[in-house]
């Protein structure tokens, strides 16, 4: 068992709940009701599903590998530090997106990157 693989996995998964519920309740609802033209509209919801496609995979595989880490018949180093690098990014890219828009408190308001950075990390750390 890999103690931080599984840590950031928890975390992943529990970023992925949140995705679905508080994310669709916050963002996916009201940017679905708004006035926007039907191409920009579906490829933002494309977007969103993107990413809980990629959220339910890297949080089950994070799961697995954490779970059964010296079993794995591969080498799982390149996979998860693909895996880092994302989330790594994915804070990376919020963090200046927050700092440059005109939300006031925008690091705090627009939270997510702290959960990409404390899987990263976990992943990073193993």
């Amino acid at each position: 068992m890999n103690t931080m693989v599984l840590l950031a996995g928890v975390i992943a998964g529990l970023a992925t709940l949140g995705h679905f519920t508080a994310g669709t309740k916050m963002y996916l609802k009201p940017f679905k009701a708004c006035d926007l033209d039907v191409v920009p509209k579906n490829v933002i919801l494309s977007v969103f599903h993107y990413v809980s496609v990629y959220q339910i995979l890297s949080s089950l595989l994070l799961i697995m590998v954490g779970v059964n880490f010296e079993n794995c018949m591969y080498d799982p180093t390149m996979v998860l530090n693909f895996i880092g690098m994302n989330y790594a990014f994915f804070a990376l890219v919020q963090i200046i997106i927050a700092l440059t828009s005109s939300v006031q408190g925008g690091l705090f308001k627009m939270f997510q990157w702290i959960f990409w950075v404390l899987i990263a990390l976990f992943i990073f750390l193993r």
